[in-house]
Formats: structure tokens, C-alpha cells, sequence
């Protein structure tokens, strides 16, 4: 049987945020339970597979309506999980409340993920974000009293009129209260988004290159001298809890998507299912089915994404295991590339791994760019 990674996508939120580009939606709650029911089916119809980690995303999955958790868990419930499932829900403060996270905890969830994004409400509110810091400390709160003990907080750097002062102060903040996992990212301007609207008009006051580059400098010094081990270029750990959903994606193993606009990969195929809500709904209950594309990767798909999601990681990607997975020796592929980066020292070999520097992972976009075989 096979073991494999399962993401289940709620696209439902209360309000957009402007710097957003997931397909997530405001204004259809009159759809959660037919979604909640239709997805329901899609779960059930997982056979014969091991399910090793669990990670419930969106949209904000806590702005689900109880009646259509309920729904839910009625079919995580006749899954085939591993006796040490890692089962987690993404959500947003001000839409966590007791009852949900008892409803959370009975359904075995052990591992949760607040998007927090920055400690002072002036820049919350000038992300669209729903919440105030407040509402944070008050989930955040909530969730250690009825026993989460692994939880991750999201946070974001680089945006809008940030100072470097108050990245500084939100990392210190948030480390003070000692969540187990961090994730740190830099904003990226998105077609389609409220902000590339303004980023386009010329009134999006983003940190310039420099800074945002100090931030991320800041994230890793400051990080690393609170116990946070950095295990991918935007991830931090502490008591060595990182996401064992995330490695599955960076170290290539399969999984399998439910929900609307969620991907799959079984099999050396990429699964991609119907994006919007109603067309999702309606294809699972009369086809039982939404995958509208099913592609089979070449070989040097897998060989390129096997090193963009490897070499995210900061012990990097495993020679053996290259050769392993493409019967072929690495270096017959990438000796070009990577003698280049090794001798400049944006990259380091070893025994058995290849990973970027520092230096390389300020520069990772370029470097991993030349590894795609062309």
C-alpha cells in the first residue's frame, strides 16, 4: 500500500486579502455545505492508500461553518492514516474559536498553522487582513489552553511601507510567545491581485531590494539565536518539528489533492482539479470527478523539480537518492551547473548532499533557474 501525503482545500474566506492570489473566495457562503458534501465524496473515493500527513488549506478553512466540518469528518474518519499522522489546519485569527478547535481536536488534529503576517495592526489592515494582533494572541492562546502543541505561525516581510524596525519587532514578538514552527515570507507582487493593481499604477511603497534582502538577513541571524533551526529557505523550526506535509512536496513524494483547484501527484502524473466552486461541485456529483488536467511528467520534468524543491531545503538534495529515483549519476546531468555555483561558493558539495549557501539562497531564483534542462 502505498503511503502518500493528502491536501484538502476550503476556498471560502471572509474577505479577500489585496495581496492574495490563491483561488480563494468571499461572498459564497451560501455554497459551504454542497461544497463541504461534494468534497466529502472526493475523500471518500481515496482507496487504498496510506495516509501519512493531512494538511487542511485555503481560503481560510476555519471560516468553514461547523455543519460543514461535520461533513467532513465524516469521511477523514474512513481514511486509511498512519498510526503517526500529522494533521493540519490553516487558519486565520478572529476565526478561531473554542468550539471549533475542540471540534479540531476530537477530529485528531495535532498541528496547526496561524496566518498572523505582521505584528502591528496598521499594516494588518493596509493587507486587507481581517484581524488584529489581538485577535492573534487570543487564538493563539486559546489553541495552547486546549493543548496544541505544535503550532506555526505565518508571517510575511518585504510589504508595503514595513520598516525594518517593524519586522524586527514582529519577529521578537512572536518568537516571545514560542511557537514551535515559523514561516517567513517575502511578498510577491501577484498578477491579479488588489496589489498588483497598485504596484502597476505606481503607489505600492515596497521596501527596496536592499532592505527586503536585510529583512530576510534579520529573519535567519535573529532566528537562529531564538532556537529556530532553518530547514528550507522560508521555514524554521524549533524542538525539530518541522511541516512533514511540506517536505513530501520539497522532496518530490506523492500526493494526492481534494477540493477545488488542488493538484495531485500519483504515479509520475500531475493531477490538476477545477478551480471554480460551483463547476468543482457540480463535476464531482455528476462525474465524480473534477480533475481537468491529467499530465504525465518527463523524466526531465522530475529531474528539474526534483532540484527546485530539493534544493530549497538547507541540507539540500541527496546524490544517492538522484541517482536512485533517474538511474543516472547526478553529475552526468548537472556537472556544468554545478561546478559553477560549488567553485563560487553559492553552493557546497558533500559526501552525499548538494545544498546553496547563504549566498546562494539570497540568489536562489537564479541559480535554480539553471537547472532546467533544455
Amino acid at each position: 500500500m502505498k503511503n502518500v501525503a493528502l491536501y484538502i482545500h476550503i476556498p471560502f474566506c471572509k474577505q479577500k486579502c489585496l495581496y492574495c492570489d490563491f483561488p480563494s473566495y468571499a461572498g459564497k457562503e451560501e455554497h459551504m455545505l454542497h461544497y463541504a458534501a461534494a468534497l466529502a465524496k472526493e475523500i471518500s473515493s481515496i482507496k487504498d492508500k496510506k495516509i501519512k500527513t493531512i494538511f487542511i488549506g485555503g481560503g481560510t478553512p476555519t471560516y468553514l461553518s461547523l455543519a460543514g466540518w461535520e461533513i467532513i469528518r465524516k469521511s477523514i474518519d474512513r481514511l486509511d492514516t498512519s498510526e503517526d499522522l500529522e494533521f493540519t489546519v490553516e487558519g486565520n485569527p478572529g476565526t478561531f474559536t473554542m468550539e471549533k478547535l475542540n471540534f479540531f481536536k476530537k477530529m485528531g488534529v495535532n498541528r496547526l498553522s496561524i496566518g498572523l503576517q505582521a505584528f502591528q495592526d496598521s499594516l494588518l489592515l493596509s493587507l486587507g487582513r481581517i484581524h488584529t494582533v489581538y485577535d492573534f494572541k487570543q487564538s493563539f492562546e486559546m489553541a495552547r489552553m486546549l493543548g496544541f502543541n505544535n503550532i506555526n505561525v505565518d508571517l510575511m516581510f518585504g510589504l508595503p511601507s514595513q520598516t525594518l524596525e517593524q519586522w524586527k519587532e514582529t519577529l521578537k514578538k512572536v518568537t516571545e510567545l514560542e511557537p514551535e514552527h515559523l514561516s517567513c515570507y517575502s511578498l510577491i507582487v501577484e498578477e491579479g491581485t488588489a496589489f498588483y493593481k497598485r504596484f502597476e499604477q505606481g503607489t505600492l511603497n515596497l521596501p527596496d531590494e536592499e532592505i527586503d534582502r536585510a529583512m530576510y538577513h534579520e529573519t535567519i541571524v535573529y532566528l537562529r539565536e531564538k532556537g529556530y533551526l532553518q530547514y528550507e529557505i522560508s521555514n524554521f523550526t524549533k524542538d525539530n518539528m518541522p511541516c512533514r506535509h511540506n517536505l513530501v512536496y520539497w522532496e518530490m513524494g506523492e500526493y494526492i489533492g481534494c477540493g477545488s483547484a488542488s493538484h495531485s501527484y500519483i504515479d509520475g502524473f500531475r493531477y490538476r482539479n477545477e478551480e471554480n466552486v460551483e463547476a468543482y461541485m457540480e463535476k464531482i456529483n455528476l462525474q465524480g470527478s473534477a480533475i481537468v488536467e491529467r499530465k504525465k511528467n518527463s523524466t526531465n520534468d522530475d529531474m528539474e523539480e526534483f532540484m527546485f524543491m530539493g534544493l530549497r531545503k538547507t541540507r539540500g538534495i541527496s546524490k544517492s537518492q538522484f541517482q536512485k529515483r533517474f538511474n543516472i549519476d547526478i553529475h552526468s546531468v548537472y556537472e556544468v551547473v554545478i561546478s559553477k555555483y560549488t567553485s563560487t561558493g553559492f553552493m557546497v558539495e558533500n559526501d552525499d548532499n548538494i545544498f546553496l549557501t547563504h549566498e546562494g539562497i539570497e540568489v536562489s531564483n537564479i541559480i535554480m533557474a539553471e537547472f532546467l534542462i533544455s
